[in-house]
């Protein structure tokens, strides 16, 4: 819920705020493992590989769920998010051939099924204007006469 809070902030750009969440945390972890990946900095190919890794399994993606938060409903977003499991799953099965075991089945089919059977609680609308009251109220504010 912060997160999709955050991503609606106007004064905030979604991808700024996912740039200083990204640097905050890079200064947070550097100290613990900075020192035993030091030697990867002087190796190229580590180097490359290191920076495509936190790319494609870090940046891309936590962009576009930045972007989708800010524009879908919290509840369709919320039911996407739980999906991942189950891609991630058949994706696993396709790809890597691993075959997951049934607890591991069991789990993804609660998570999937927890989030199909929720729903959200309507808020009690305000009650609607109509358009010519709208009107008299703006030329009433802007000290206009009927």
């Amino acid at each position: 819920m912060l997160a999709h809070r955050v991503a609606r902030q106007p004064l905030l750009n979604r991808i700024d705020g996912l740039a200083a969440a990204m640097l905050i945390a890079a200064v947070a972890m550097t100290p613990m493992g900075g020192w035993s990946a030091a030697h990867a900095f002087l190796d190229p190919v580590a180097l490359a590989a290191g920076i495509g890794v936190g790319v494609t399994s870090s940046a891309i993606p936590y962009v576009c769920d930045q972007l989708a938060m800010a524009r879908l409903p919290r509840a369709t977003y919320s039911l996407l998010v739980s999906l991942l499991p189950a891609t991630a799953t058949v994706i696993g099965v396709i790809v890597l051939t691993q075959i997951p075991t049934a607890r591991e089945l069991a789990g993804v089919a609660l998570v999937v099924l927890a989030v199909a059977a929720h729903r959200e609680r309507l808020e009690p609308s305000a009650p609607a204007t109509s358009r010519a009251t709208a009107t008299t109220w703006r030329e009433a504010c802007a000290g206009v006469e009927r």
